[in-house]
């Protein structure tokens, strides 16, 4: 890599652990905020949609000299006409926004992705863009991003941090294996964490033999009926209970009755287009996030006795390690104009978690998926083997 790129950051809200925070100050204060070591980026322009009280950004611009404009138009460009920066990260995450109907957060992810490759389709280029978690909280807005990107042939990375995160053991499955059965571990908000719980398991499972094809379907069980549907075999006790194994933190006692008392926890059953099953179990009222969180990965290959499980370790709080990680991707993206892992990895997670909410909304009912009938092979891009870095206080 060269010479640090210049980047445009469009944000919903900059405070102190906000994902603008822990993304966008790693460019500007360095990987663990003590002004060494960091990505090749150089932040030159910042949109900022919201103000909270505890705003950091307006601070920031004045010690690193970047301005804060008031559109996303006028970031890209630097105030002029064309295209002026050559990587934009959009995180779309934090801030007051409405829920829709189905509880899903509206945040404004496709409003800013339709702001930058505005500017993109008047300048005749585009440049890499990184947009922060699931592309968008509806299918629909979703398809059209991608749509967009791939008609402006953007380089266009997504996603969540779980991927390239800490595996505790180090678990990489190997490429076209025979999975037969998967469960991935989750707690948290059931929109927020469960997409997290989703690329988790996601990006171990689309190494499967055939590489991915899509889902069928997806159901979204609560209460006695999610564990009716474990002891009918509609998914898998075993990786579930080996995936549990893993949790560093959870509550005494049978995990049954301790989340008869939560009524926000679920599981996702995905049925994938070439006949696997698999579920995300969100174990809220069980299990307990402290430093390391609790997302766990539990699967089962073909002719192995023992069951595949790793812990996806989150470094909480500063300096947030595994954000570390994706900043990396992030940078190696922007330096190279070639996104490291692809965005139909996040384009497929999305259009899973939209069924998800649809299902619950819905009495819990079978969403059948023929529009995720969505094709990729994996890429190699690492997670990350490191020492765990140092806490911090700032």
């Amino acid at each position: 890599m060269n010479e640090p790129k210049k980047v445009a950051a469009i944000v919903t809200e900059y405070r102190r652990h906000s994902h603008a925070d822990v993304i966008v100050g790693k460019i500007l204060e360095g990987f663990n905020y003590d002004g060494k070591d960091g990505p090749k980026l150089k932040l030159v322009s910042m949109y900022v949609d919201q103000f909270p009280k505890n705003d950091m950004s307006r601070d920031l611009a004045k010690k690193y000299d970047f301005k804060i404009y008031d559109s996303i138009a006028e970031a890209s460009t630097l105030g002029g006409k064309e295209l002026a920066v050559e990587g934009v990260l959009s995180i779309g995450e934090h801030g007051k926004y409405e829920d829709n109907e189905k509880g899903q957060k509206l945040y404004p992810r496709r409003r800013f992705f339709e702001g930058i490759t505005e500017v993109f389709a008047k300048s005749k280029r585009a440049v890499p863009v990184f947009n922060d978690k699931h592309l968008a909280a509806t299918w629909t807005d979703a398809k059209w991003m991608y749509d967009r990107s791939r008609e402006l042939f953007v380089p266009f990375l997504a996603g969540s941090s779980l991927p390239v995160t800490w595996r505790r053991p180090e678990l990489k499955l190997p490429k076209d294996c025979e999975i037969t059965e998967a469960v991935q571990v989750g707690y948290g908000p059931f929109e927020g964490y469960g997409f997290h719980a989703l690329e988790a398991m996601q990006c171990l499972l689309e190494r499967r033999k055939g590489g991915e094809t899509g889902v069928k379907a997806v159901t979204c069980l609560q209460g006695e009926a999610m564990w009716k549907a474990l002891d009918q075999g509609r998914w898998s006790k075993k990786c579930l209970e080996a995936g549990l194994e893993l949790v560093p933190s959870h509550a005494k006692g049978d995990y049954r009755e301790v989340m008869a008392k939560d009524k926000s926890a679920g599981v996702f059953l995905i049925e994938y287009r070439d006949g696997l099953q698999a579920a995300v179990a969100m174990m809220n009222g069980w299990v307990y996030e402290g430093d390391g969180g609790a997302f766990c990965f539990a699967g089962r290959i073909k002719g192995e006795e023992k069951t595949q499980a790793t812990h996806f370790y989150l470094q909480q709080p500063d300096p947030f390690g595994h954000f570390i990680y994706l900043v990396k991707a992030i940078e190696s993206t922007i330096q190279t104009g070639h996104a490291v892992y692809p965005v139909e990895r996040t384009l497929l997670t999305t259009g899973i978690l939209d069924a998800v909410m649809t299902s619950r909304a819905e009495k819990n009912r079978r969403v059948e998926t023929p529009h995720l009938d969505i094709k990729y092979k994996p890429t190699d891009w690492p997670f990350t083997t490191d020492p765990v870095s140092k806490t911090i206080k700032r």
